[in-house]
């Protein structure tokens, strides 16, 4: 069976929690709902006493038409039963309402704080854990967490009502009674044996369905790449597997529950026939009447149902259980990225400074390596270099996305470390290369990091980049909806919306991460209006494959495997003939007004 689960291993942040560790936490999350477990206990016991009027009013009536010939028990018969089915009804519906309440609350809970642990996870934990994995936790998982929710009030009413059946049984005729009760290890013993293969099986089902939906999600992100090659058929070929394992997993999870209920029913069945030739041995004997011995077998026929439903408790309950486990590993996840404290940090003046730092995404890779390098506030700095010399790591160590490994990075003279996380990341702009824009409209997005902010202060926002012609060429200005992930608006539009929502959040520092690679040149020009603003009496670090957008910077440097190995101003980096004009001839130097196809750079006046 070890092909059926190729490709489901644990994740890396999985662990193993004992049944008592689960359940501790588990109950953790009921206390808040004790009140109206008490309740549904009181209707559990009331509706099983209501149900175990029949079979004592049918034991009393059969006695009475048997032995006395009483037609008025058969009124008492009707409507004796009838009262008891209707209260009956009654506490069984109030007992289900408060329990769907309670199953509401508690997965509500659940959900929330697995959301809220996703949102405290960092950047690093997405670039390992694929996103739709991370979402089947906190839905498909928190809904199997429910399983434990009703379970755990189904079984309260078992145990009431095994209680007071066993009572009852007793007080009719005690050897009977204890028969019916040694059947009961039986149940227990198979309930354990079940316990291991049920757990390992729905973990093994819960890991297959975030693996389907983790391969259903990457398609609809591709699909447009797939269609425009014409790959559909391939999309389908690789989702086929996917699929199939998925459908063997889950067929052997079902079979492993369907096996459970089958052998506890046979047991059940054959301590029936045993208890109905003892009963029946009785009656002719006279050691018990007709009346006592119907509500004998009638009472140990709802001793059973009760008794297997505990006895697989264990087994079903191994589902719960095993989502449990996947959700609080997902909430009891370590941080990368780790603060030794909380300091506000205040208005920061933006000067930044790598003091012997070192990093790596991976522990034996490292991208920087005792790096050192001081940026003044409110300096424009400039970082080009070839694809991987480290550029936009420097981006990712500044917003505290990723946790360095030696060394320090400061803030106005302070460790990064020692701030309070969202109140410093506040005061962080970033524009990526492609910027992610929510569902809503385009004054949504802009407002997205200050959400109180007007109508007013949000066109002005958008006035200020490009001087908010680009506005008007929108379909419904400001309110145009932009769809899902920004799509129904050009990349360009999308790094304007991003200029202006860093703008409305007036930043002390700002990252402009490529923010201009994928535009046009009527766009670039546009964004490069609103850069002046943006960039104003602010820190600044560019990366960028837009020569327009280094050029005029304070000050260029040149990384290589993550060492600086030149600074400077765009004019005296190019008059040097070093790294930088390695880079500028392989990136920017057809961007150049001064470059001429077939000659290459003609350098302008003054320019060696």
């Amino acid at each position: 069976m070890g092909f059926i689960m190729a490709g489901l291993d644990a994740e890396d942040y999985d662990r193993h929690y004992s049944d008592g560790e689960l359940l501790k936490r588990i109950v953790g999350y009921f206390r808040p709902a004790l009140s109206a477990m008490v309740v549904v206990a009181v209707m559990v016991l009331l509706n099983s006493a209501a149900n175990l009027v029949q079979p004592v009013l049918g034991s009393w009536g059969i006695d009475q038409i048997i032995n006395e010939g009483a037609r008025s028990a058969l009124w008492i018969l009707f409507f004796g039963f009838l009262g008891a089915g209707v209260l009956a009804w009654i506490f069984n519906f109030i007992t289900q309402w408060l329990t769907a309440r309670v199953v509401g609350d508690v997965v509500l809970k659940l959900r929330q704080d697995a959301f809220s642990a996703v949102m405290e996870r960092d950047l690093s934990f997405f670039d390992t854990n694929p996103s739709a994995r991370v979402v089947s936790r906190v839905t498909s998982d928190s809904d199997d967490f429910s399983t434990v929710v009703t379970l755990t009030m189904n079984l309260l009413s078992q145990f009431l009502l095994v209680g007071i059946i066993t009572a009852v049984l007793f007080t009719r005729n005690v050897t009977l009674a204890f028969v019916a009760i040694s059947i009961t290890p039986i149940f227990v013993i198979m309930a354990i044996a079940f316990r291991k293969i049920a757990r390992d099986s729905t973990q093994q089902a819960q890991r297959s369905t975030a693996v389907v939906n983790s391969s259903i999600q990457e398609t609809m992100n591709g699909i447009a790449v797939a269609k425009n090659f014409r790959q559909e058929r391939r999309l389908y070929d690789e989702f086929e597997p996917v699929n199939d394992q998925a459908y063997r997993v889950t067929l052997k999870q079902g079979l492993v529950f369907s096996a459970i209920f089958p052998l506890l029913f046979f047991v059940a069945g054959l301590g029936t026939v045993l208890l109905v030739y003892l009963g029946g041995r009785g009656l002719i004997a006279g050691d018990i009447s007709a009346g006592e011995w119907f509500l004998f077998f009638q009472s140990v026929l709802l001793f059973w149902m009760p008794m297997t439903s505990i006895a697989s408790f264990w087994s079903q309950f191994q589902r719960g259980l095993g989502a449990s486990e996947r959700i609080f590993a997902l909430i009891d996840a370590e941080p990368e990225v780790v603060q030794t404290a909380d300091n506000d940090p205040g208005r920061i003046r933006g000067e930044i400074e790598f003091r012997n730092l070192t990093f790596g995404y991976e522990d034996h890779t490292k991208v920087l390596h005792e790096f050192n390098l001081t940026i003044p506030a409110g300096e424009t700095l400039a970082i080009v270099g070839h694809t991987g010399a480290g550029k936009s790591t420097l981006g990712k160590l500044i917003t505290r996305f990723y946790e360095f490994q030696g060394g320090d990075l400061l803030i106005d003279g302070k460790s990064a470390r020692s701030f309070d996380l969202p109140e410093y990341r506040r005061q962080l702009g970033i524009v990526p290369q492609s910027p992610f824009l929510f569902s809503g409209t385009v004054a949504d997005n802009i407002r997205y990091p200050k959400p109180e902010a007007t109508d007013e202060e949000v066109l002005r926002a958008a006035q200020a980049v490009g001087q908010g012609d680009w506005v008007k060429l929108m379909p419904d200005g400001l309110q145009t909806v932009v769809g899902e992930y920004g799509r129904s608006l050009s990349m360009g539009q999308r790094q304007l919306v991003a200029l202006a929502r860093v703008l409305i959040q007036d930043p002390a520092i700002v990252i402009l991460d490529e923010a201009t690679a994928s535009v046009d040149p009527l766009t670039e020009a546009q964004i490069q209006e609103g850069l002046d603003v943006v960039l104003a009496d602010r820190t600044s670090i560019v990366i960028a494959h837009r020569l327009s957008t280094i050029e005029h910077a304070d000050r260029i440097i040149v990384l290589d495997h993550g060492d600086v190995v030149e600074e400077g101003t765009h004019a005296s980096l190019l008059a040097k003939g070093g790294r930088y004009c390695d880079v500028y001839n392989t990136y920017f130097r057809h961007q150049s007004p001064n470059y001429v196809p077939g000659e290459g750079f003609v350098p302008a006046a003054g320019v060696a």
